[in-house]
C-alpha cells in the first residue's frame, strides 16, 4: 500500500476530536442541551401524534446512514428522545453537532 493510501486510511479511521464545552454551538442548535455529565447532546422532539414522530425517525434514516453516525434514540407515542455522542471519542464532536443540525431541519420540514 502506498504512503498516500496509508495516510488516507489513517485519516479516515482517526477518532474525531472532542469539542470543549465552550466550543459547542448551542445557539445554532434549537432545543438541544448538553447532558449533566457533559458527554452528550440531548433533545426531546415533540410531535402531534405517533405517525409524525415515526415519520421523523424515518426521514432521519438516510442522513444518519450517509454520515455513518447513529443516535441513541427512543420513541414513545408522539415524542422522540435523542442522545448524541461520538462513542469512539468519548464525548461530543463535530459529528454530533452536524447530526443535531440535520435532525433540526428534518423536524422543521415535518412540522411546518
Amino acid at each position: 500500500m502506498s504512503t498516500q493510501a496509508t495516510n488516507a486510511t489513517n485519516a479516515t479511521n482517526a477518532k474525531p476530536a472532542l469539542l470543549a464545552i465552550q466550543d459547542i454551538p448551542l445557539h445554532e442548535l434549537e432545543g438541544w442541551a448538553i447532558s449533566a455529565d457533559q458527554l452528550s447532546l440531548q433533545r426531546k422532539f415533540m410531535f402531534k401524534n405517533f405517525e409524525q414522530a415515526f415519520a421523523f425517525m424515518k426521514n432521519c434514516y438516510e442522513p444518519i446512514e450517509k454520515m455513518n453516525h447513529h443516535p441513541d434514540w427512543s420513541n414513545v407515542y408522539s415524542s422522540v428522545n435523542v442522545i448524541l455522542n461520538t462513542h469512539d471519542s468519548g464525548g461530543i464532536t463535530h459529528k454530533d453537532v452536524a447530526l443535531a443540525k440535520v435532525m433540526d431541519q428534518v423536524f422543521k420540514d415535518l412540522t411546518i
